[in-house]
This record gives C-alpha cells, sequence and structure tokens, in this order.
C-alpha cells in the first residue's frame, strides 16, 4: 500500500512540474462521446440487441503526440430473450484509464488517433421495470480504439471513430453462477472535444 502512494505522488508531481514548464500550450482536455454498441458475442447464449453507451474523459497530453486519459463510461444493450427472462438490458459502467496517440494528417485540421484502456467496469443485469437483478462488481476489461479528429478551432475538436470494450464477469442469478462475457464494437462514436 505504502508502495502505491509513492508511486501516485510520484506521479502528480511529474504532471505538476510538466504543467508549470509548458507555459500557455494547451495540454488538459475534456471529452464527451457517444454512439451505437454492436454486441460481437452472444452472453452466456443470450442474443443481444443494438445498444447504446457515451463517456466522458480527461486527457493529460505529456507528450507532444501521446496523452493518458481516464473517466468514466456507460453502456446499455438489451435481449428479448435471455437466460434472466424477457426484456432485460445489461448495463457494463466503470472507469477507464488509457493511452492515446494522435498525430495530424499532414497539414490540414484532421488527425488520426490509436487508443488502448484498461476498464474497471461492472455490469449490472436489469429487468424490464428497471430493477436490478444482478451486479457482477467491478472488475477490470480493456478497450481498444481508433479514429480521426477534426480540428473545428483552437480549443475545439470533432471526434469520430470506434471502439471495442472487453469485460469478463462473474455474476449470481438465482443462486447460479453465470460467467457474463460483455464485448462490443462502438462502430460510429461520435465526441466532442474541449482544450483548456
Amino acid at each position: 500500500m505504502k508502495t502505491q502512494k509513492l508511486v501516485l505522488i510520484g506521479i502528480v508531481m511529474l504532471l505538476s512540474t510538466s504543467v508549470f514548464a509548458q507555459g500557455k500550450d494547451s495540454r488538459f482536455s475534456f471529452e464527451l462521446n457517444t454512439g451505437p454498441a454492436f454486441s460481437v458475442s452472444d452472453l452466456n447464449n443470450s442474443q443481444l440487441n443494438p445498444g447504446f453507451g457515451f463517456e466522458s474523459i480527461f486527457h493529460y497530453r505529456f507528450l507532444p503526440h501521446t496523452s493518458v486519459y481516464a473517466g468514466w463510461g456507460w453502456n446499455r444493450i438489451a435481449a428479448n430473450e435471455s437466460f434472466a427472462g424477457s426484456d432485460i438490458c445489461f448495463e457494463e459502467t466503470g472507469y477507464i484509464m488509457g493511452l492515446q496517440f494522435m498525430h495530424p494528417i499532414s497539414d490540414s485540421r484532421f488527425s488520426w488517433y490509436l487508443r488502448a484502456a484498461a476498464l474497471y467496469n461492472h455490469i449490472e443485469t436489469e429487468n424490464a421495470d428497471g430493477d436490478i437483478i444482478s451486479d457482477s462488481k467491478h472488475g477490470f476489461g480493456y478497450q481498444l480504439g481508433c479514429g480521426v479528429a477534426y480540428r473545428l478551432s483552437r480549443n475545439w475538436q470533432l471526434t469520430a471513430g470506434m471502439k471495442f470494450n472487453s469485460l469478463t464477469r462473474d455474476s449470481q442469478f438465482e443462486g447460479t453462477a453465470k460467467i457474463l462475457e460483455y464485448k462490443y464494437i462502438s462502430g460510429i462514436r461520435m465526441g466532442f472535444v474541449k482544450q483548456f
């Protein structure tokens, strides 16, 4: 535990030093993105319908083209019929911590980006009335993403891309343990980024 605290203090000090050394250069940004989600596999033999989700993310650019980012995300995919009953929704919520590489395309307003992140999420299963019937508790998964960004002005960008989320968690349903492998692609992810 002491080692974790020392590492965290060291990172905060390093980031603080970098911020003051960079002057007026915009290193921080905030992003909101949203879009549809499409399951790439059945969830414990349950066929899932297309879903929807969003993320809110803070970025810190520590190298000219490289940033760390962290935030929170929510995604909801429903099933007409499932092992948990009829009209069931599976909601994945939790935290994102990752690395982004973004590079301009020539001298244009466009840039391309790649992302890789760890997830610390859980899956809630809700019935047709919106009641939570099972919660997997938080655990680790991963996210991969890519896309393009368009600079609207000095401090605003529009992003378009895709991402893949993978999370495997155990959950209890009426005393029976189920392994939930929640994997989906969000292929039309749109967002706005504000630099400050």
